[in-house]
């Protein structure tokens, strides 16, 4: 099995790469292939040019600049994301490989003006994440990171199995929570 693990925080030292470890490590110890796609440290750029835009409907047009990303998500069978939630939404760097990479032939197909999902080769999809307010800040707001893939991406990839990993309240946990956490995604991981 082979798993793609993407990765969206610039700093090293941060909680979020501790999580990042703890799954890479994790699968890694199980035996999968991963593809550890850290966004930053790879520098990735997220914008999505006019020129992209313009051709997004396009299945046809030129996509070598994706093209490599893009085969990366094909070739898996597992996608985790590990990301922190800011401002309620992705990190910046991440929104742009939806916006960039997941695009129609890609991430899905447009039948009859209907999306059909495209990635059902993912048998699993899990989000790991981390939000500095309390999960009922998150429920205030809509929760759109918790929604986009429970929903949107796997509308497109249609899993066997999805976990959605979240700590609440980054902004008053303790070290001892932190540590709860980060074994509570190991045994995740372990079972994925």
């Amino acid at each position: 099995m082979k798993a793609l693990v993407i990765f969206a925080h610039p700093v090293p030292e941060s909680f979020s790469s501790a999580l990042h470890r703890k799954v890479v490590d994790t699968l890694t110890a199980r035996g999968w292939e991963v593809d550890d796609w850290d966004l930053n440290a790879e520098g990735f750029d997220p914008v999505l040019s006019c020129e992209e835009r313009r051709n997004y409907q396009d299945t046809e047009s030129d996509r070598s600049a994706v093209q490599p990303h893009v085969d990366r998500i094909m070739q898996a069978d597992a996608l985790v994301l590990v990301f922190p939630v800011w401002n309620f939404g992705f990190p910046a760097i991440l929104k742009g490989v939806f916006d960039r990479i997941f695009l129609p032939g890609v991430s899905f197909r447009l039948e009859d003006g209907f999306v059909k999902p495209n990635l059902t080769h993912i048998k699993k999809l899990a989000a790991v994440t981390t939000y500095g307010g309390t999960r009922w800040r998150a429920f205030g707001a809509g929760d759109p990171p918790r929604k986009i893939v429970k929903r949107a991406v796997w509308h497109v990839t249609r899993p066997e199995k999805t976990r959605y990993l979240a700590l609440y309240d980054m902004n008053r946990n303790s070290e001892e929570t932190r540590k709860a956490f980060l074994d509570k995604v190991g045994r995740e991981m372990d079972a994925l």
